[in-house]
């Protein structure tokens, strides 16, 4: 929340002097600069679309850079060194309730449920329940951040009192006072009972023995925009042919990745993760698609909006809640919705 706050009086000047006197000369070409929050084959409908060359079937060049967090992301969007950013709806509420009235507006979503799974140190199976956590030590990734605030939400569901340190009134510890990237590390090394880890993480710990995933969080909590794609209203109004192209291409990538084989798969997604065995990539996939991960529709619905906000406000991280109509607009994605 305060690096937003600091951003926000970095840029938004910036970003005031862009709207009256910049103009668009970056968007006058037919390259599109997307930052993304991390590279994870959570979004693997965007590397398909990449790499089949839907895009290029569109006459779209599409920059991808790893910004490596959601603050980076945003701050790209409004310095205008990126023209879509792909992150969590979690930072354009951060944004607007830190004053940003003319922030960034969601376009579409990538995925629909928290695409995190819980490891454990044992193959608990089917014997897993949920109160097994009590008097246990998650880490839980940072503070505000969407893993953790599920965590949160799904253990006060189940009837546990989660905390930063076990006592009369927290059952249950969630740890977030380890950096996002060194979570899965931490935990490997012998911090914590249970982790949250995104895929092929999750699947790699089950891989080398170092943990076991004992239930998805989005079996939990579904019907949430998760990932989405932001942009600045300016962008938005000035860019409608490219960003219809750019939805045409994005479905096209989910489609066929819903349709794809074993081995279709694989290929579709290994330039993008080349470092990553194609078992890992096939499980991560698979995972997430036994999950309802992948959005089947870009549309973000204003009650599932809604239910993301009863997330960040049950982990006390809402000031304000946030008007749908104001923070997404759903014109392009319903366009390619509807064919």
């Amino acid at each position: 929340m305060k690096k937003f706050a600091i951003l926000l009086v970095i840029f938004v000047g910036v970003f005031s002097i862009m709207l009256t006197g910049c103009g668009n000369k970056k968007d006058e070409n037919n390259t599109i600069r997307i930052s993304e929050v991390t590279h994870s084959i959570f979004y693997a409908p965007l590397y398909v679309a990449i790499n089949e060359g839907y895009f290029e079937d569109e006459g779209l060049k599409i920059e991808l850079t790893n910004a490596g967090g959601s603050d980076t992301v945003m701050s790209s969007l409004i310095s205008n060194s990126a023209d879509i950013g792909l992150m969590g709806p979690e930072s354009v509420v951060y944004v607007r309730n830190n004053g940003m009235t003319n922030a960034p507006i969601i376009f579409a979503q990538l995925t629909a449920c928290d695409g995190s799974f819980l490891v454990g140190r044992t193959d608990e199976g089917d014997d897993f329940k949920w109160e097994n956590l009590k008097g246990k030590h998650i880490i839980g990734g940072r503070k505000g951040g969407m893993p953790a605030m599920t965590l949160q939400y799904i253990l006060e569901e189940k009837g546990l009192k989660p905390g930063d340190e076990l006592g009369e009134n927290v059952d249950t510890i969630i740890d977030t006072s380890i950096a996002f990237s060194l979570t899965a590390s931490s935990f490997v090394a012998g911090t914590g009972d249970y982790c949250t880890m995104f895929d092929p993480t999750a699947s790699q710990c089950e891989l080398d023995g170092t943990g076991y995933i004992v239930a998805a969080l989005g079996d939990e909590v579904s019907d949430i925009p998760y990932t989405t794609f932001v942009a600045t209203n300016s962008y938005l109004k000035n860019n409608a042919d490219k960003l219809n192209k750019f939805m045409r291409a994005l479905k096209k990538g989910y489609d066929y990745l819903m349709d794809a084989t074993d081995s279709q798969i694989i290929a579709s997604l290994k330039p993008s993760f080349s470092t990553t065995s194609d078992d890992l990539i096939l499980a991560s996939v698979k995972n997430y698609i036994r999950i309802g991960a992948y959005a089947d529709s870009f549309v973000l619905k204003e009650s599932s909006w809604n239910n993301m906000l009863d997330i960040i406000d049950n982990a006390g991280e809402l000031k304000a809640r946030v008007d749908w109509n104001e923070a997404v607009n759903t014109s392009f994605a319903t366009k390619v919705m509807q064919g």
